[in-house]
């Protein structure tokens, strides 16, 4: 038989090849400046503890199978007093002492996924009071006016605040590759501002583990973590699930990592910003380095403020693109008003179309015409790049900093087109509004060679996910500067802001066409010429409001042009060419004899003509009768004058 391979190793089973599918949740183990209990309800019976937890709280015995109580101290009538802990909840922090000397502690408890009560423990830090951090700090990151600025500050502030050498604002693009967007460190170490790192650096897995986990501390990277006893939980018979837990073992392979950068202790803070995870406040210490709980929530707090701020600023970046949205169509209004078109407010200054996006050109293809400003390609490339849009543009919109990379046809374009972002005016239209972002060639550094074979080896204790990390710099050519989802949101404003008015411009072409309709309609049925118009299927329309009496049928009578041919004397002829006008688009000029309903025969002249629009498009056929009975001679009229 053969046995699929584990697609998820063991925390600390994993090599490069498989480290995304690491179970890092899964540790086993914690990192030993604390302690974890997980104990059984309502008895509250220890029933799995950390290898250290009796010699951390003073006991000679193993903690298994004793109460909490007889732990000593508050922390059993702490966890009694009203607290609730719900499953994947947040950790609930209780203040309390603990163990044989009652040494003052901090517990934080939570339930995990399968059900656990866990209590982690670790000793409480000097008092101090974190408002004053808070009060402090908190008007600095609000009154920042910029993202940079922001940033920047942020990265000053828990510097000052935890003490760690360097720290850094992490901020993720759209394809998960990181950033450093501002630091601070200290004036002996290099510089990593500026510097990108590849997505793979941070697995999803781990990921997922910062939006739940927003706070997270490595003490020691050359302290060993300690196991679990025993390895399994004794309700679920499986590991522990350790998301929540803030002293859970750090991957052997991010160890090797920090090793590398020769970094000792760290803390990373998630920034959580619109329920993504936007980035992270990473400080490295090149010394051990360990902050108590209370300096912890500080950290996070702070955090929150950041965050909030920062959504702040994207969402005023968000209206500034709204407004602009509004500008335009503003703007687009008058010019129907003023010279009965809106395209103009489009193109007669390039300003208002591509500065909210900071375009370089734009392209509007609307019922066969293009429209350009800007740096753009020639028509003939934007009909075809239009050709190519059109299948991809999903919900209204399509994006792409890297065109070439996409469609090699239109690599060539690079310098003027690598970056394309595309709206359709209206849905199910082939009518579509171009964006366009020009080359911009541009150094990446990246903190080490993300193309770079990083081990040879699957022995976790071997590896080293880039072997240097000296800077390596990659010359980026073909692409512009991606698209932000501001730009994004600015563009699928633009969209509704043009589609609604090219609606409302052709509801007034609508009704300016039926009343000139109407008015030519009376026109027609007043005339006394013999006439006939159908559409571009040959059905009849509108006549002179004497023909069917003339002919002698009623209205309903004659459906289509080629039913007429049975009303002339020759009606295989008249056949042939009534069907020579409706599928050939072939005029018929000539004599002809009418025969009437009546019986009357009727001399005529027949001028019979499609209505073209283009050499392709017929918009319908008008059938002309000229009476030619008082043009021929009358009997007697030469014996008259003779």
């Amino acid at each position: 038989m053969t046995v699929a391979p584990n697609l998820s190793p063991a925390f600390g089973a994993a090599s490069l090849s498989n480290c995304e599918r690491e179970q890092i949740h899964l540790a086993g183990s914690i990192q030993p400046y604390g302690a974890l209990l997980v104990v059984r309800e309502p008895d509250h019976v220890v029933i799995q503890e950390s290898e250290n937890a009796a010699s951390f709280l003073g006991f000679r015995r193993r903690l298994r199978g004793l109460s909490l109580p007889a732990l000593g101290g508050s922390l059993a009538d702490r966890l009694s007093d009203g607290v609730t802990v719900a499953v994947g909840g947040i950790p609930v922090a209780l203040t309390c002492t603990v163990g044989a000397t009652e040494l003052p502690c901090t517990a934080l408890v939570h339930r995990a996924a399968d059900g656990e009560l866990v209590v982690e423990i670790e000793h409480a830090g000097p008092m101090s009071d974190v408002s004053v951090d808070l009060e402090r700090f908190v008007p600095e990151i609000m009154a920042a006016a910029s993202l940079q600025s922001l940033c920047d500050e942020a990265a000053r502030i828990f510097g000052a605040l935890t003490g760690y050498d360097r720290v850094m604002v992490y901020r993720f693009d759209e394809e998960g590759h990181g950033e450093v967007y501002a630091e601070t460190r200290k004036p002996d170490l290099e510089a990593f501002l500026g510097n990108r790192y590849p997505a793979s650096d941070i697995p999803q897995i781990a990921r997922r583990l910062y939006e739940r986990n927003r706070v997270r501390l490595l003490a020691d990277v050359n302290c060993l973590g300690t196991p679990l006893v025993p390895r399994l939980s004794p309700l679920s018979g499986r590991d522990l699930d350790m998301s929540l837990c803030f002293l859970r073992s750090v991957s052997p392979i991010h160890i090797q990592y920090l090793k590398n950068m020769g970094v000792n202790a760290t803390l990373v803070v998630s920034l959580m910003v619109s329920g993504k995870l936007w980035g992270l406040v990473s400080c490295h210490h090149y010394s051990p380095r360990s902050l108590n709980f209370e300096m912890r929530s500080v950290c996070e707090l702070l955090a929150e403020v950041l965050a909030t701020r920062i959504a702040a600023l994207e969402s005023f970046a968000r209206g500034q693109g709204e407004m602009a949205a509004r500008r335009l169509e503003q703007r687009m209004t008058e010019w129907i008003n003023r010279v009965g078109d809106w395209r103009g407010a489009l193109f007669d200054r390039s300003r208002p179309l591509l500065l909210p996006l900071g375009a370089t050109g734009a392209a509007l293809l609307f019922e066969g015409e293009i429209q350009t400003t800007g740096d753009v390609p020639s028509t003939d490339d934007i009909r075809e790049i239009a050709l190519w849009l059109r299948p991809r543009i999903k919900d209204g919109c399509f994006a792409t900093s890297n065109l070439g990379a996409l469609a090699p046809a239109f690599a060539s374009l690079a310098g003027i087109a690598s970056g394309v972002l595309a709206v359709s005016i209206l849905n199910q239209s082939d009518e579509i509004l171009i964006w366009f972002r020009n080359e911009r060639v541009r150094t990446v550094t990246w903190g080490g060679d993300p193309s770079k074979a990083v081990s040879d080896s699957d022995d976790p204790s071997e590896l080293s996910p880039r072997r240097s990390f000296a800077q390596w710099h990659q010359i980026v050519k073909g692409t512009s500067d991606p698209w932000t989802e501001s730009d994004l949101r600015a563009a699928r404003l633009m969209r509704t802001s043009i589609g609604d008015v090219v609606v409302q411009f052709r509801a007034v072409r609508i009704l300016i066409a039926q009343d000139q309709l109407d008015q030519v309609s009376r026109q027609v049925r007043g005339s006394d010429q013999q006439v006939l118009i159908a559409d571009a299927r040959g059905q009849f329309v509108q006549s002179g409001a004497g023909f069917m009496e003339w002919l002698g049928v009623d209205a309903d009578a004659l459906p289509s042009v080629e039913e007429l041919a049975r009303f002339f004397d020759e009606p295989g002829h008249a056949k042939a060419r009534l069907r020579a006008l409706i599928v050939e688009n072939q005029p018929w000029r000539g004599e002809a004899t009418v025969v009437t309903a009546r019986g009357e025969s009727i001399p005529v002249y027949v001028r019979a003509d499609p209505v073209l629009v283009a050499t392709d498009r017929v918009l319908g056929f008008v059938l002309l009768f000229a009476d030619l009975t008082d043009r021929l001679p009358r009997a007697g009229d030469h014996g008259r004058n003779g």
